[in-house]
């Protein structure tokens, strides 16, 4: 029964992809856009097989039961024990073993996504606050060498672009409360932590543009900390570089008044300031994220 059962699950889950067009053959995910998403693929398809699993096997018991040992009789009294310690026993170690199976393959998907380039093709320095993006690209060849920046508010968002085919090492930095970096496409996200630098490395694969958005409630305005992400080729992306350095956006922006000017209010009792804070690149060179 345990072998139909897994083949069962096998067959019906054996047609999906992170690639395929339907919504169905992807489990209710986007369509994968990096080199890391095969890893979470792989360990979203592993949990809906073994939930799947458990779920007939649980399922087909409890038919057996009501089935096997139903009432026959008016008369008939079910026979009366105080314990079965085999039951109990499988009650007990079997979720053990499953959570555990699950945290071994959690955290050797999780490695392999942060798995670290050693030289990265590109650097872009995510800042998040309240409520804006700001994204510095880091001694870029387009712009020979000079920092560049792109920030939004929430009336204009601000956007990420990236080169097709070409490393990115993101570094995450926040000047008030934790955020968190995420694009559904990527199939991954990391907080943004005050006074801590975290970073990850992946390569976009495919071509488009996508919505990016915190993922960690940072206040009134959360639900307007969005992004768009542009995947393009290698000459549009250093082209809008070069717009960004012709437009005089060098350097590393303060943020301050991004960061507080809140759209369709007016007047700073409204705005729910807080402090200015400098948000450049500072002394960050892509180290180990300390």
């Amino acid at each position: 029964m345990k072998l139909a059962v897994v083949v069962f699950a096998a067959l019906v889950l054996s047609g999906c992809s992170p690639d395929a067009d339907s919504d169905l053959a992807r489990l209710a995910l986007p369509i994968g856009s990096t080199d890391r998403t095969q890893h979470i693929w792989e360990l979203w398809l592993g949990a809906w097989i073994a939930v799947l699993v458990i779920f007939l096997l649980v399922f087909g018991l409890i038919v057996y039961a009501s089935v096997r040992y139903r009432r026959r009789s008016d008369d008939e009294i079910p026979a009366q024990i105080r314990y079965n310690l085999p039951i109990e026993a499988l009650y007990t170690f079997a979720p053990v073993i499953i959570v555990a199976v699950f945290f071994f393959h959690t955290v050797t998907s999780q490695n392999n996504v942060l798995e670290r380039v050693d030289n990265p093709d590109h650097t872009v320095e995510v800042i998040g606050s309240q409520w804006q993006w700001a994204f510095n690209y880091l001694e870029e060849d387009a712009t020979q060498g000079e920092d560049v920046f792109d920030v939004g508010t929430p009336e204009d968002p601000a956007e990420l672009w990236l080169p097709v085919g070409e490393s990115v090492r993101f570094a995450l930095k926040s000047p008030d409360v934790v955020h968190s970096f995420w694009i559904p496409e990527f199939y991954f996200k990391l907080d943004i932590v005050p006074g801590k630098v975290n970073s990850f490395d992946l390569t976009p694969t495919r071509e488009g543009v996508f919505t990016g958005r915190c993922a960690e409630l940072c206040g009134l305005y959360h639900s307007r900390m969005i992004f768009k992400a542009h995947v393009v080729s290698r000459d549009e992306y250093d082209a809008h570089l070069e717009e960004l350095k012709a437009a005089g956006q060098t350097g590393a922006p303060a943020g301050s008044k991004e960061a507080n000017d809140i759209a369709g209010l007016e007047g700073d009792d409204k705005t729910g300031r807080v402090d200015e804070v400098q948000t450049g690149a500072g002394d960050y060179k892509g180290g180990s994220g300390e």
